[in-house]
């Protein structure tokens, strides 16, 4: 599910579960287990990259509504730890978005230090108020963090999927890139980075990123719980089945 790219001193963990690179808890455990292991195994920085068109769909619902109360919440708080091992990474994470990037695709690349977006017709942004979830703390405040806060709040509360130029115009992204290219350019901003001064780098990178793991410092235990109960609310689940049954349709008609 996880291919792995040695560049020299930068490690690339491409996301490699078709069709949509949606988040299961295999992949999940997965990307999770490979940022730990990236910086003991000598690695000074990660770039995070996903297949042509198509970076994440975010979680895979369909698969999620399947799992009973104790998987969802285990599946909650492995999430969360994944989220935490992004924003905390002792090394710098670039996310290449080589596509399609809706609701958990965007929460991923939130949490790295970069992002590089493929140019073209597909969107990203955070949708969870679409499907009956209210957007998680942890997560509005990693948003906050890159957009501010009328973007945060415009963004958020109407769950919009925009365009990567928009994206781009209000701080989600850092730069854009031909979608060929998109992985090259993250590539190369993480060769820069590590051609700095190393000791300078890191200490300053630490200091700069002091508040958003700040948000993993404090208990999100609370948090994670409170998640896992909008989750199994009557009017979260009626709006997750009735998005899979379109998704469904779709599919059919396509056929």
């Amino acid at each position: 599910m996880i291919l792995t790219l040695e560049h020299g001193a930068v490690r690339e963990l491409r996301l490699n579960r078709p069709p949509v690179n949606a988040l299961s808890p295999e992949l999940i455990a997965a990307l999770l287990e490979a940022i730990r292991t990236a910086p003991r195994d000598g690695r000074r920085a990660l770039l995070l990259s996903g297949l042509p068109g198509m970076f994440s769909a975010g979680l895979d619902v369909p698969l999620l509504l399947k799992l009973d109360r104790p998987a969802m919440d285990a599946l909650w708080r492995e999430f969360y730890a994944l989220l935490g091992a992004l924003a905390c990474s002792p090394i710098p994470i670039a996310a290449a978005i080589t596509g399609h990037a809706p609701a958990g695709g965007t929460v991923l690349a939130l949490f790295c230090d970069h992002r590089i977006a493929a140019e073209g017709d597909w969107r990203m942004g955070l949708s969870e108020v679409q499907v009956g979830l209210p957007l998680p703390p942890v997560i509005l405040a990693a948003l906050r963090r890159l957009v501010g806060p009328r973007h945060a709040e415009r963004m958020a509360v109407r769950g919009l999927l925009i365009t990567p130029a928009e994206a781009a115009a209000c701080g989600l992204v850092d730069e854009l890139a031909p979608a060929d290219q998109v992985a090259d350019r993250g590539l190369k901003w993480c060769e820069g980075l590590l051609a700095l001064p190393r000791t300078a780098m890191e200490i300053t990178r630490r200091q700069a990123r002091a508040d958003l793991v700040a948000e993993f410092a404090r208990q999100t235990a609370q948090e994670v719980a409170e998640v896992s109960r909008w989750w199994w609310s009557d009017e979260t689940q009626k709006a997750l089945h009735a998005m899979v049954e379109q998704l469904a349709m779709k599919k059919k008609s396509v056929r």
